[in-house]
């Protein structure tokens, strides 16, 4: 297989693992364990080590891409009403905490953060680089 064919066929498999990661974290996040939250953080967490794993072992940001776009078109997906009327992500009574909507906005956000960090990679190293001199 040629190297693009091998960029592509991670691209896919990334979509489809955020795809998975999005309908998880997308149903998970509205589990709050007395006035904690517990579902939007770990679906937080899992979203976020997801990406960032995806971006240091590829070591391509095109990879977390697809699989941070997987995540947001599941969330966006499941968020709407489905056929019979029924809501995974409902609006909360005014004035309530809405772990929705934090997740609706979280997910964009990590995704650009983690995607647009730079590659540290490519700096040179302490030992490598001339020192100056005084």
């Amino acid at each position: 297989m040629t190297t693009t064919g091998a960029r592509v066929v991670t691209w896919i498999l990334a979509l489809a693992v955020g795809l998975v990661y999005g309908v998880a974290g997308t149903v998970a996040q509205a589990f709050l364990l007395g006035p904690i939250p517990l579902g939007l953080l770990l679906a937080v967490i899992g979203v976020t080590a997801l990406l960032i794993a995806m971006r240091l072992l590829t070591a391509d940001r095109w990879a977390a891409l697809a699989a941070g776009l997987g995540v947001m078109v599941a969330a966006l997906v499941f968020s709407g009403a489905g056929p019979g009327g029924s809501v995974i992500v409902p609006a909360p009574p005014a004035g309530e905490f809405s772990p929705g909507l934090v997740w609706t906005i979280a997910v964009p956000l990590i995704v650009a953060v983690v995607v647009a960090w730079p590659d540290l990679s490519r700096l040179p190293s302490p030992e490598r680089s001339p020192r100056l001199k005084r």
